[in-house]
């Protein structure tokens, strides 16, 4: 964030609606203009990029998939509630943490550039925190493990992106992000495909996609030429300044903000969806839940071609009509729908047909709106990382929250052992579908 002026209300990130404030032309030209005679970035930094950006998510959002509920249901097979209180855990833990780690990269200085070193570093800890989750002993370790594995992995992944926040130019952006949208949505699908035989054995059910998530950061880290910054010039901040970079004033940069409260809606939503999927299934095709591991693969790989629809689809319309709202506000449509057919359904078909259309409302939103939030970003050539990472409040807010809410949720209305699903995926389809109208709020993106 920049430092608010000081004529103007200092605002914290706003996890709420806020009113829409008066627009000066000035503020509208900065939005659009800033940062745009960027040259055109070569075939090997996008595919390198899409690759790293699969192998970071094959990672870190497989044990969200299936191996910490495979886990907890070893450790503590009758309080399934208790994986909402790890995975909000974690998103709690990267939410305090990556605005810090953005504006930390924005200053790093070294010969390997500003954002590889963070790559590097975070890939150790994303590892460790996978060793740990195999191995831990009880539900408390089992947390920890989560936490290092957001913090690592999160800052592997924030990093990627600060990187095309640095070097894409917007007639790249949408294409990017759809390719990247594409990559990071099926990752986590075929890493669930890959761990299906492995879930009598904890540590290769953790360390077979994180294997893949290493060789492929490196690959970009390696391949992928980064300028040495020692030569950028250094404010010195200090810690107050630090503290000031953590808010931003929304009246300056109004269209990032609506951006961020769209994303905030957006993946509220999808984490109520998301958070107790392995559990939804095994409850409505009463099947234990080592045994849906199996369903959830091959419904989601079925999935991807859904999925690639909607990311490279909407990713490159986007682009080539000039337009990203139209698409935010269909993509959140899209998967609206499909969670309120799979909260009403009671069979695989109904199941089956939910799911396909939820992969392409994601693939559609997901993509479109990284593309959007490239457009809008204040600052790039300064103070990428820390937008970047406030940017991030926009998901480790609803990450944090949402799986308490879920766990509550659930309860609503049942009694015994029974949860209340329907409920769950109806609320989450209300925040989704509220995600994209909220888009429509911005003025100088179409």
């Amino acid at each position: 964030m920049t430092t608010p002026s000081h004529d103007e209300p200092i605002v914290v990130p706003m996890p709420a609606p806020i009113p829409t404030p008066p627009v000066d032309s000035g503020v509208l030209v900065a939005e659009v203009t800033s940062n745009e005679d960027l040259p055109p970035v070569n075939a090997r930094y996008i595919w390198f990029m899409v690759l790293a950006q699969f192998g970071v998510f094959m990672a870190f959002i497989t044990p969200i998939a299936i191996s910490l509920a495979v886990r907890l249901g070893e450790l503590a097979p009758a309080n399934q509630e208790y994986l909402g209180y790890i995975t909000g855990a974690g998103a709690l833990w990267v939410m305090l943490t990556a605005p810090f780690m953005g504006i930390w990269s924005d200053r790093t200085r070294t010969r390997l550039g500003r954002r590889r070193p963070f790559m590097i570093g975070g890939m150790i800890v994303g590892v460790l925190s996978l060793i740990v989750m195999a191995l831990a002993p009880s539900v408390l370790l089992l947390g920890v493990g989560w936490i290092l594995a957001q913090w690592g992995w999160g800052t592997v992944l924030g990093n990627l992106q600060n990187s095309t926040a640095d070097r894409l130019p917007e007639a790249q952006r949408g294409k990017v992000a759809g390719l990247t949208g594409f990559a990071t949505q099926v990752a986590p699908v075929i890493g669930v495909i890959a761990t299906m035989g492995l879930t009598g054995n904890a540590l290769l059910l953790f360390l077979v996609p994180g294997v893949v998530g290493v060789v492929l950061v490196t690959l970009f880290v390696t391949l992928v030429h980064e300028d040495d910054s020692r030569g950028l010039p250094l404010e010195r901040i200090g810690a107050a300044g630090v503290i000031r970079k953590y808010v931003y004033n929304p009246r300056k940069y109004p269209d990032f903000s609506w951006n961020w409260l769209g994303r905030f809606f957006f993946y509220f939503g999808l984490t109520l969806n998301t958070t107790f999927t392995a559990f939804f299934f095994a409850d409505r095709l009463g099947v234990s839940i080592t045994e849906v591991s199996a369903v959830i693969g091959t419904l989601g790989g079925i999935g991807v071609l859904a999925t690639t629809a909607g990311a490279l689809g909407g990713g490159f319309m986007s682009d080539r009509f000039r337009r990203r709202k139209v698409f935010l506000v269909i993509g959140g449509a899209i998967m609206a729908a499909g969670m309120v057919t799979m909260a009403l359904s009671s069979d695989l078909p109904f199941l089956f047909a939910g799911s396909l259309i939820v992969s392409l409302g994601i693939g559609l939103f997901a993509a479109v709106d990284m593309a959007l939030l490239l457009d809008v970003l204040p600052e790039k050539q300064t103070d990428a990382g820390r937008f970047m990472g406030i940017t991030g409040f926009a998901t480790s807010i609803p990450q944090a929250a949402a799986p308490f809410i879920a766990s509550g949720i659930l309860l609503i209305g049942v009694t015994g052992a029974d949860k209340n699903y329907s409920l769950l995926f109806i609320i989450a389809a209300a925040f989704v579908l509220l995600g994209g109208l909220v888009i429509l709020r911005i003025r100088s993106v179409r």
